[in-house]
């Protein structure tokens, strides 16, 4: 796209076709604004209730997490131990001891059932498998629900920041479905922060997609914001004209698009939240994880992934309402123990030093933290590589912050967690419970698809009540 210097102008006589094709805007504003909301939520008072999705990528090992059994056979239980935690009766890994420091936050689910089976995070972004109403578009993840709903065009930061990397980038699991492009999430480029190697598989993946997964948070080193203002300005001056030609009133949505990308760009919040020399040392010193003392797999994040969640803290100030991030790797097919004392510390410290700050700063009731993945995993290790494979049939998830009770465990499973034997929760379950948390009636909400049909957030699930 050219560039066009602030003392250009437009002929009177331009026609429709050479309107639009001339060069209002740099690429910056461009593409943010096409993440923008498609319709203003005028009326509407902004809701303080955030979350913070982390998915545990490639799903995490009930047996070596939260859920460990002790007098199970070797070849299930493995080579962790259980250690006390702060509350009388809940154990969880030896790997996770701040964890156990703070289970007086946290809730435990170990029952967690009715996964798909997908290796994505779809179902961790939305409750749905990707298939439900795929010919629409497919089902929207939560934060895109929510940047329609109590979401703003005047709102200086995006509702919806997606920090996934790996299969979870890879498979743009937070997506924004039937809802359209105007309401998927903020992706910024966070590569240069924290680095997480793509198995060839999924780097052939993401080339097929395209270059369109992130936007950048600054403007082109050519563009002043003197002259962002002016094309700004210079749009405004042909509004009569735009209304003219668009009976439809999209071009002026695309005004208000633009003036939110504007204002995001020009106010720098959000690129300010993507840079830690801005925040207080002592509390990037807390969020520092020095070293683990596993075997890192190729695909495995380093130590310094536990920054990933001061990063969703500083959005949350910035005001972004739902944070997705990832840490990778769960897929332990192989090696399964030597990787997990890599991770598994990267877990614990990242979000007990998240929990730990969210509540000094007031803001933990505010706040829900879900920390889960696709699926759990094999009871059996598997004797030839000391892996764990995929186990649809029950999983772990862990809940912090939100005003919810900690300090409890839902569900059980049976000897060799293999089976729910009690209390069995289900995705939908956990995202009637955020809905929850977010002031929001999932089975009276509904949202017009494509079609003009309106369609309920979800079509089951229950609240947890033990939680609230």
């Amino acid at each position: 796209m050219t560039n066009v210097n602030s003392g250009d102008h437009v002929e009177s006589g331009l026609g429709r076709r050479g309107f639009l094709q001339s060069s209002l805007f740099c690429g910056a504003v461009a593409s943010l604004a096409g993440l923008l909301r498609a319709e203003s939520a005028a009326g509407r008072t902004a809701s303080r209730k955030r979350v913070i999705f982390v998915h545990l990528d490639g799903g995490p090992p009930q047996l070596d997490t939260i859920d460990l059994k002790p007098d199970a056979p070797i070849e299930i239980r493995g080579e962790f131990s259980p250690i006390e935690t702060s509350v009388p009766g809940i154990f969880v890994c030896e790997h996770l001891p701040k964890l156990a420091s703070l289970a007086h936050r946290v809730a435990f689910v170990r029952s967690l059932v009715g996964s798909a089976g997908a290796h994505d995070a779809f179902q961790c972004q939305s409750g749905f498998e990707a298939k439900n109403l795929q010919s629409l578009g497919g089902r929207p993840a939560l934060g895109s629900v929510v940047a329609k709903l109590q979401g703003s065009t005047g709102d200086a930061a995006p509702a919806f920041v997606d920090l996934m990397q790996g299969r979870a980038l890879v498979r743009n699991s937070a997506r924004a479905g039937f809802l359209g492009p105007a309401y998927q999430a903020f992706r910024p480029d966070i590569s240069h922060l924290f680095a997480r190697e793509l198995e060839p598989g999924m780097k052939n993946e993401l080339a097929r997609l395209g270059a369109n997964h992130s936007v950048s948070l600054k403007l082109d080193g050519t563009i002043s914001l003197d002259r962002l203002t002016d094309r700004t300005r210079l749009l405004a001056q042909f509004d009569m004209f735009r209304r003219e030609v668009d009976s439809a009133g999209m071009m002026g949505a695309m005004d208000r698009f633009t003036q939110q990308a504007v204002g995001i760009l020009t106010s720098g919040e959000l690129s300010d939240a993507l840079d830690f020399t801005k925040e207080d040392p002592r509390t990037l010193d807390r969020y520092t994880l020095r070293s683990t003392s596993g075997q890192p797999n190729a695909t495995s994040e380093d130590s310094g992934a536990t920054k990933k969640f001061l990063l969703a803290r500083r959005l949350l100030d910035a005001g972004v309402r739902c944070v997705s991030l990832s840490i990778s790797d769960f897929d332990t097919h192989s090696d399964n123990f030597p990787r997990m004392r890599h991770v598994l510390p990267i877990v614990d410290h990242g979000l007990t030093s998240l929990i730990a700050d969210l509540e000094e700063r007031g803001q933990l009731d505010d706040t829900l933290i879900v920390a889960w993945g696709e699926f759990g995993r094999t009871p059996r290790i598997n004797p030839k590589n000391g892996g764990r494979d995929h186990w649809p049939q029950v999983g772990p998830a862990l809940l912090a912050g939100g005003g919810l009770r900690g300090g409890q465990v839902i569900g059980a499973t049976d000897r060799t967690a293999s089976v729910v034997v009690s209390r069995p929760v289900s995705y939908k379950d956990l995202f009637a419970t955020i809905y929850h948390h977010l002031g929001i009636d999932p089975h009276r909400t509904a949202l017009v698809d494509p079609q003009g049909r309106p369609q309920h957030l979800l079509d089951e699930g229950a609240v947890i009540r033990e939680l609230v």
